[in-house]
């Protein structure tokens, strides 16, 4: 593995390196000079994360524009869905489904289709095509990240070459990319893209670096980061933030409590010093193994080394008290934290809440969700996902979605995922149907994975029909089906073909043989 790093390394420093494809064909028509200022467009201008996560704005902006751009934005939606894989009916519904190109309508539009490539593609070529409009940064950005998470590399790299040649390339774009090479376990290639920063006219500085480890922790290529981080001791001297990627990943992307040791005692070797991000990681570790013992050890030994403990810190002992069903002392701690001027936050609450709903403590969960709530903290995805996961009824269940819409906490894909497997393990295809046809009213997509869960619920419930529709929907936006979704559906497709066949060579009459008296 080392060996294949070394290689990926030795690459270049040259966009060609980098294997980037030929110019789109007609080319882009990207840029302009509003780029220039910020319009004080929150989407537009690059949202709350900025260009790194080009989705990072949240999906009720949709609910913000203006009626007539909203419009725009639902009629370029549904002619993109329904493109089909003809190119010039998709090319005649775009044009006839009357929305004006503008940079918020194309984001918004975007962010509606994310999980349909395809769609998606058609709907950015289009807008690219019509008189007066040239995407913006944001809309190449966004466009990026969805080439780049469905694995359409060669037409993300030809994108990014297109926004280099209009000036409108970052570091954010290239590592976009890195990162969904990560993500698709293909490290060779992640770090030729990161060697190919300098043709873009960036350095591959320091704070790159870092992003080329994280994103390798993140995908749990943490081996690899590793052996990048010792090999590359020259180019980027050791230093503490870079090993406490590494470590993070072992620790909470990995879980591995057996190398974060290996690598916490390898740290101690070379010399690197270890600050309150680096017992954090270890903390949290041990909290996750449930060595409550463990947690509290290396707890005493980070004050006894004059490290002062931070919130992350105190949230990872909050959790392994909770999970260890030291729930009192875990409240205790809460207040401790408020005594040294350590404000709990969500994740704080998070980490008691979480333990108690999967001890099936549901009382004592929603005690802290009030608490929460009158400590004037906002409530995450991840608060209402632990109580979701133990609501016993469908009322319960839309009562707490009722509160997230109250809340201003959008529901997200996995909530709906979990949800529909939930009511279809109850056998509420009402409560289903009502769930599915909420995504685009939140301005979600149906991914792959929302139709897999669907299919197989309705399937496994006897609604084969239903099951049969969306597994046709499903393909038809270019989803490609799990092995064992497909052999089910096929079977069953076949098994209905045979009987309508068996039935129609008895000239479609049916004999009943009455018994002799």
């Amino acid at each position: 593995m080392l060996r294949r790093v070394l290689l990926a390394r030795a690459i270049p420093l040259s966009s060609a390196s980098y294997g980037f494809p030929k110019p789109l064909s007609p080319p882009l028509r990207i840029g302009g000079p509003r780029l220039a200022t910020s319009s004080g467009d929150p989407v537009a201008d690059g949202g709350i994360g900025g260009e790194d996560d080009p989705f990072s704005f949240p999906d009720h902006y949709h609910k913000q524009l203006p009626p007539d751009v909203a419009r725009g934005v639902d009629a370029l939606v549904a002619a993109a869905e329904a493109t089909g894989s003809s190119a010039a009916g998709a090319a005649r519904a775009l044009d006839g489904c009357g929305a004006e190109a503008s940079e918020p309508l194309v984001v918004a539009a975007l962010s509606r289709l994310r999980n349909s490539c395809a769609a998606a593609h058609a709907a950015f070529r289009w807008a690219a095509a019509q008189p007066g409009y040239a995407p913006g940064r944001r809309a190449c950005h966004s466009m990026l990240a969805i080439l780049a998470k469905h694995r359409r590399f060669d037409a993300a790299r030809a994108l990014l070459d297109e926004m280099r040649r209009a000036s409108m390339a970052s570091p954010a774009a290239v590592l976009l990319l890195v990162r969904r090479h990560c993500a698709a376990r293909d490290v060779a290639a992640a770090v030729a893209a990161f060697r190919a920063l300098p043709s873009f006219g960036f350095d591959t500085g320091v704070a790159e670096f870092h992003g080329l480890l994280s994103a390798l922790c993140r995908y749990k290529n943490v081996q690899d980061a590793e052996h990048l981080l010792i090999s590359c001791e020259k180019e980027f001297p050791f230093e503490t933030k870079s090993f406490n990627i590494v470590l993070n990943g072992w620790c909470n992307i990995v879980c591995s409590l057996r190398e974060a040791k290996r690598f916490w005692s390898s740290m101690e070797r070379k010399g690197i010093d270890r600050d309150v991000v680096s017992y954090g990681s270890m903390i949290s570790c041990f909290s996750k193994a449930g060595s409550l013992h463990s947690v509290m050890k290396l707890f005493n030994h980070m004050n006894e080394a004059g490290v002062a403990p931070d919130r992350k810190v105190y949230n990872a002992i909050v959790f392994a008290l909770a999970k260890g069903r030291c729930v009192k002392a875990a409240k205790m701690l809460v207040r401790t934290m408020e005594e040294k001027q350590v404000a709990p936050d969500t994740a704080t609450f998070n980490s008691l809440i979480g333990p108690l709903c999967k001890a099936r403590q549901v009382q004592e969960a929603m005690e802290m969700f009030d608490a929460m709530l009158e400590r004037g903290l906002s409530p995450s995805v991840r608060t209402f996902h632990a109580l979701l996961n133990v609501a016993r009824n469908s009322t319960e269940v839309f009562d707490l979605l009722d509160k997230m819409k109250q809340l201003q906490c959008e529901p997200e894909m996995d909530t709906y995922i979990m949800l529909i497997r939930k009511f279809c393990r109850w056998r509420q295809h009402e409560s289903v149907e009502k769930l599915w046809s909420a995504m685009p009213a939140n301005g979600l997509s149906p991914d792959r994975s929302a139709y897999i869960v669907l299919i197989h619920g309705l399937f496994l419930n006897g609604r084969l029909e239903e099951a049969a529709k969306y597994y046709g929907e499903m393909k038809s936006k270019g989803f490609s089906p799990e092995k064992k979704t497909e052999e089910m559906i096929t079977a069953w497709l076949e098994g209905r073909e045979l009987a309508k066949a068996s039935v129609s060579s008895k000239g479609g009459s049916v004999s009943l043989k009455l018994p002799k008296k």
